[in-house]
């Protein structure tokens, strides 16, 4: 969704722009290209490749951007408040990562059952598919991938990894089609399993509220946040944070007209609907099919 993000974040000449999810830096890219010949980047990724991959990637804009190895979350600890001008965050699995069996993102080759978008922390997939219980790995699926067969296959799980350990994408992507064979369904059976495991692994709930919040702080009034989401669990989330502080009130509990405190609101929605990529972009890049760009700018 290259020119819905420039369209939404506006580059201009001598900004300063976030990229708190840099991957392949193609969104980087156009930003620094769009604020020549002196706007700034300032950009982070939590995978190392990425992150070598995105400096010789943007070697023609050296001095106007700083890569850092980290988490979008902790975006605000190292960039100043009210600094940038527009922030983007790109989120879920990248396709570099996706393409690469030794990552274990996919179950469409084979590899050991990682996940990892840090490979420095230790949880992996096969971490919690070996050491959590049953109910816990139920809930993960449940929570992160509205898997309906949740419960039945979080047994199945604990119930085979005492005659085997998981470590490989097929071997759990087997087990699932076992339990529910796909009977000429378009979706592998194992895709909200894969999905909810990534979730878990690397925390990306927990980091996409903490990275909203930090988002906000460093843009400039007036500044905009760009966010695009590729499953309906980030997309509530994006949803109900530009919500909230696009009100101009707060309330306690339940949302009583009657009990409503007034406040100032913090954001205005630039789009009150989620805008999609366009029908070319999505018959050329399949996987850009369920991305969803909510734009917000502060206040």
């Amino acid at each position: 969704m290259m020119a819905e993000v420039l369209a939404a974040l506006q580059p201009k000449q001598g900004g300063q722009y976030a990229d708190g999810t840099l991957g392949g830096a193609g969104h980087a890219a156009a930003v620094l290209a769009a604020s020549s010949p002196d706007g700034r980047l300032l950009a982070c990724d939590r995978d190392g490749v990425a992150i070598q991959a995105a400096t010789k990637r943007l070697a023609e804009f050296v001095g106007r951007f700083e890569l850092r190895r980290g988490n979008y979350a902790d975006l605000s600890e190292w960039i100043p408040a009210g600094s940038c001008d527009g922030c983007l965050l790109d989120l879920g699995v990248s396709s570099p990562q996706l393409d690469e069996a030794e990552r274990g993102f996919s179950f469409q080759n084979d590899g050991p059952l990682d996940m990892r978008m840090d490979t420095r922390q230790p949880v992996t997939a096969a971490t919690l598919l070996n050491a959590e219980s049953a109910e816990e790995i139920a809930k993960i699926f449940w929570e992160y991938g509205d898997e309906r067969e949740s419960r039945r296959f979080a047994r199945a799980i604990v119930h085979d990894r005492e005659l085997r350990p998981f470590t490989t994408t097929r071997q759990l992507a087997e087990l699932i089609e076992r339990l529910s064979p796909r009977g000429g369904r378009k979706a592998h059976p194992a895709t909200r399993v894969f999905q909810a495991l990534r979730i878990a692994v690397n925390n990306e709930i927990g980091s996409l509220n903490r990275g909203l919040d930090g988002a906000l702080k460093l843009l400039k009034p007036g500044g905009r946040l760009a966010v695009i989401t590729f499953h309906s669990l980030e997309d509530r989330v994006v949803k109900l944070f530009g919500r909230e502080r696009a009100r101009d009130y707060t309330f306690d509990g339940k949302d009583v007209p009657e009990l409503r405190k007034p406040c100032v609101p913090q954001i205005k929605l630039i789009s009150r609907k989620a805008i999609m990529p366009s029908e070319l972009e999505s018959s050329e890049n399949p996987r850009s099919r369920s991305a969803q760009l909510r734009v917000m700018e502060k206040i």
